[in-house]
């Protein structure tokens, strides 16, 4: 039986076969800043070509110095650049892929002096565009046209022209930032015709033997907006210029909507990729939130895209494709959506990685050796670090057997995994369950093991995790305190009224799963749009709904607090903290900052706020206030002369995360 027939069927494009329906999304990761880029860059694409992805497309590269994310950023502009890049082209073919560059000038989004822009506008970063004047147009389409001709000679297979996502291209089609009166501004028509002279350009240029891909916004979530009949006509007229696909794309960066985080449903804008099938004659590709081999499945089968492309999916595993092909999804690696090691690390300047695969992009430096002494080790706590640590000490040749208190595995996946937005932890934890059992990993469920019984092992790993730390507060014993454990698993129910002390990741994951009235996945698409104010009819400009938002009621009244002056949630992720504090703020959880806490009685929690005194009528007091390590097991086994290893939360409970475990215990398991 053919596995997914759809996803691995192929894709003839007339002069060229791609040998499945798979991309591997545009996404930079910071190897191109590197000294040695070409070199990292060609072993990490080769990687995933190897393991079948049909078409790459690299992170974006600027045409111009002006076009670049910062000054010095990446560029294709010379010939001299063209070694260098074929470093890259040439190891991709050997492993049988086939890899297109992306041409991405950002425009008004550029973070240097002076950026470029259809019109005069402030931006997101500290500098204000500067208008491009009818002549610089002109030489911006001509520095398209060179790059693309470069890549040609560098022996790309084809290019994909950067048209979404509130960058330059983008920037001309919308009166949001477009207030020109010449050719190039006004009507649709000619709004647009930058976008179609870059890719008559581009065709021209590079002949037809090459792929052209644009990458075009179906909905940019923003006033003044493009409207459907504008995004029809647009990807006739890409069609009509020489383009041979279409990759749809959704939002501009300054969007307070999410479009790629774990909140948004599984595929949850393929439903605009399918409106515009049979608009066009070229093959569309849908994108945002494919994850799983049968989620993009169900997106061809059903006929809403010819390709899925997917970005971070494999930067968790890059023999997504391959294992799929095998029949082997559950061995799959599954991009969580949390974006903590991957785009958190990018807008920050560092290299990205992978919460649930730190090898990526650092291959040279977790490199999986067998172990010159097999020994055996014992492994104390089946949570992510314990769980980590067991399967890459193990497929080293370790002999590892795993202890767990509970009746399985998980740890705190058990408790992240209930909390809307986090349900693909789920995945994750399947994946950890398949990966201990196919390198023989011996796990002891339901056994809280003593000193004692670890004598016979070489060395023990504690990743025992935390404890909740009980804040001192007067009242603290009171029956209507609960910690988030109790909370999250379900072993306490709390009322109507509850205020939550501590407002970290865990505050927050506490409220949002408490304000929610079902707790039983990820929401469908109609809902997620009414709840974000997209409009699903697509009739209004924008993508936006005129109602706005619609959101459900919290079945609580919620107060989540915090000692300090800042406002909640700044510590949160970089790229996912603003839709956790507005997923909050739009159910009306009332949030307060500089907060003492006084006492807990029967009337409810007692605060200063501010200076002033308050007490929260509640019904339950859940505390969130931090962790402690877990380790009762150190002392007994350093007295008996065992070498232990602390890792994950039995090694530092502050600001615990699921990346710093599994990375760290990573780490130790290659050590040994």
């Amino acid at each position: 039986m053919t596995h997914y027939p759809h996803l691995l069927s192929e894709l003839d494009l007339g002069f060229t076969v791609l040998k499945n329906r798979v991309v591997m999304g545009a996404m930079h990761t910071g190897l191109e800043d590197l000294d040695d880029a070409s070199a990292r860059l060609a072993e990490f694409y080769a990687e995933r070509a190897a393991a079948g992805v049909a078409l790459i497309v690299t992170g974006g590269v600027a045409p111009n110095e002006k076009g670049a994310f910062y000054a010095g950023g990446s560029v294709f502009t010379l010939n001299e650049q063209i070694e260098e890049h074929r470093i890259v082209t040439e190891a991709v073919h050997q492993a049988g892929g086939k890899i297109a560059l992306q041409i991405l000038h950002a425009g008004r989004d550029s973070y240097q002096p002076e950026p470029v822009a259809p019109s005069v506008l402030k931006t997101s970063n500290p500098f204000t565009s500067v208008a491009l004047t009818s002549g610089e147009i002109e030489e911006t389409i001509a520095d398209f046209t060179r790059c693309a001709k470069l890549a040609q000679l560098a022996g790309y297979d084809g290019v994909e022209i950067m048209g979404s996502a509130g960058y330059l291209i983008n920037q001309f089609l919308v009166t949001h930032a477009n207030r020109r009166n010449d050719c190039w501004g006004g009507t649709y028509f000619n709004r647009m015709r930058f976008a179609i002279e870059v890719v008559k350009a581009v065709r021209q240029a590079v002949g037809d033997k090459f792929i052209l891909i644009y990458r075009m916004s179906m909905l940019d979530l923003l006033e003044e907006g493009s409207d459907w009949n504008e995004i029809e006509l647009l990807a006739q007229e890409i069609e009509a210029a020489g383009a041979n696909i279409i990759n749809t794309g959704v939002g501009w960066h300054e969007v307070h909507i999410p479009t790629v985080v774990g909140l948004v449903p599984p595929a949850g804008f393929s439903w605009l990729t399918h409106k515009l099938m049979g608009k066009v004659n070229i093959p569309l590709i849908a994108s945002n939130r494919i994850n799983t081999p049968a989620v993009a499945e169900q997106v061809l089968a059903t006929g809403c895209a010819d390709m899925v492309s997917m970005a971070r999916p494999f930067l968790a595993d890059a023999e997504f494709v391959k294992k799929a092909a095998e029949g082997r999804a559950d061995e799959i690696n599954i991009c969580i959506s949390c974006n903590q090691a991957c785009l958190d690390m990018i807008f920050v300047g560092n290299v990205a990685s992978c919460v649930v695969n730190p090898r990526t992009c650092r291959e040279r430096e977790f490199t999986l050796i067998p172990a010159k002494k097999v020994k055996k080790l014992a492994v104390v706590g089946a949570g992510p670090a314990g769980m980590a640590f067991a399967i890459t000490a193990a497929a080293r040749g370790h002999q590892v057997t795993l202890f767990e208190t509970n009746d399985d595995i998980g740890g705190q996946l058990n408790i992240a995994q209930r909390v809307p937005g986090k349900e693909d932890f789920r995945l994750m934890l399947g994946y950890f369950r398949k990966q201990l059992e196919l390198h023989c990993v011996s796990v002891k469920l339901n056994h809280k093991v003593a000193a004692a019984e670890l004598t016979c092992f070489d060395e023990i790993i504690l990743a025992s995790g935390i404890n909740p730390f009980m804040p001192d507060i007067c009242g603290i014993d009171n029956d209507r305190v609960l910690t988030y454990i109790d909370v999250l698993l379900n072993k306490k129910v709390p009322g109507k009224r509850v205020a939550i002390i501590g407002a970290g990741g865990i505050g927050f994951d506490v409220a949002t799963y408490l304000s929610h009235a079902h707790n039983t996945g990820a929401p469908s698409v109609p809902a997620f749009n009414r709840e974000w104010g997209i409009d699903s009819t697509l009739t209004h400009r924008g993508g936006l709904a005129p109602q706005g938002a619609v959101v459900p009621n919290s079945p609580r009244q919620i107060y989540l607090l915090q000692r300090k002056r800042s406002r909640l949630g700044r510590n949160l992720g970089r790229t996912t903290g603003w839709v956790h504090y507005k997923n909050l703020t739009q159910r009306g959880v009332e949030m307060l900052n500089d907060v003492k806490y006084q006492y807990i009685d029967n009337e409810g929690l007692h605060i200063l706020h501010a200076g002033q005194k308050r007490c929260l009528s509640v019904d339950n007091i859940i505390i969130c206030a931090g962790q402690l390590p877990c380790r009762e097991l150190l002392i007994p086994l350093v007295s008996m002369g065992k070498k232990v290893h602390l890792t994950g939360g039995a090694d530092t409970a502050a600001k615990l995360d699921i990346r710093k475990a599994i990375e760290q215990s990573t780490r130790l398991a290659m050590s040994i």
